[in-house]
């Protein structure tokens, strides 16, 4: 049964006692008619690029094509190094992960984008960071990957991933919510625990406009995919201890749509509005036209 809803998902693989990674990598094989090892070893690729990209701004000083950001993932490894951080090395190092990725990207260098290029941190970040703490299998992130498609094919099936049509929350909120949901699996969650984590965090990023300065995927989307990471990190822990969400899966992925069509068309990629149209967001805007 090909399910639409997070209900469906969560009925389909109660029946079938299967995981969400399960599920989603049994419909890819009869979609496209592929053969199991050759869809997990190109999930296995995505993930290599996604190693890469989390990796390289860590130790390379990564700078953006426009200059508007870069050289910021390795200040925050080296803080993560230096065991005198707030949060603790563990989220820090998912922190300056996203950002590496981040700054990859801007870079036009490759990164995976899951499920879009100006929130391609969010996913490695997590899933990297936390089959390094608890040091999982390749073949236990790569399953992770699937777990998190899965939720992403359901938001894109009922509301959007797009910022130029959703605002940031369709792309940073969603792939938080996908990350969430795959932190849940791997550490053992359930499939409901799994769809509660990616609730919270849709309803706690609701609204969140997409107004790049210049345009560009670097300010503030960088920095919006480090949020991410850590709304992820801390939402999975939230749902390990025994919370649920008091609003389903399908009911915040249904306001969120409503809320993203409710935007104007200024608050949604345009660079017509919010930090794209302030003192210093029009003045980067026109150095960057100037050429400097």
């Amino acid at each position: 049964m090909q399910v639409n809803t997070g209900d469906e998902l969560m009925q389909e693989c109660i029946s079938k006692g299967i995981t969400i990674w399960e599920y989603t990598l049994s419909e890819e094989i009869k979609r496209s008619g592929s053969e199991k090892e050759k869809i997990m070893n190109r999930m296995k690729r995505n993930l290599a690029v996604m190693k890469e990209s989390a990796e390289y701004g860590l130790t390379h000083e990564v700078s953006s094509v426009s200059g508007l950001i870069g050289k910021d993932a390795v200040k925050v490894y080296a803080y993560a190094k230096n065991g005198n951080s707030i949060c603790g090395d563990f989220l820090i190092m998912a922190m300056a992960r996203a950002l590496s990725c981040a700054e990859v990207n801007s870079s036009m260098g490759k990164i995976v984008a899951a499920p879009t290029a100006g929130s391609c941190g969010i996913l490695p970040a997590v899933i990297i960071t936390l089959g390094e703490k608890y040091k999982k299998s390749e073949e236990e992130l790569v399953k992770a990957l699937f777990t998190a498609s899965g939720i992403g094919i359901l938001i894109a099936k009922n509301a959007t991933l797009a910022g130029a049509e959703g605002g940031c929350q369709a792309e940073c909120g969603s792939a938080a919510a996908m990350a969430a949901a795959a932190a849940v699996e791997m550490m053992g969650g359930t499939v409901k625990q799994s769809l509660d984590a990616a609730a919270i965090v849709i309803k706690n990023i609701l609204g969140l406009v997409c107004d790049p300065i210049a345009g560009l995927v670097e300010i503030p989307c960088a920095k919006r995919n480090i949020a991410g990471a850590v709304s992820a990190l801390s939402t999975a822990d939230l749902v390990l201890s025994g919370v649920e969400s008091k609003v389903p899966f399908d009911d915040c992925v249904s306001a969120m749509y409503k809320i993203g069509k409710d935007m104007p068309c200024e608050l949604k990629e345009t660079a017509l509005g919010g930090l794209a149209v302030t003192k210093t967001g029009l003045k980067l805007s026109d150095l960057i036209k100037a050429g400097k």
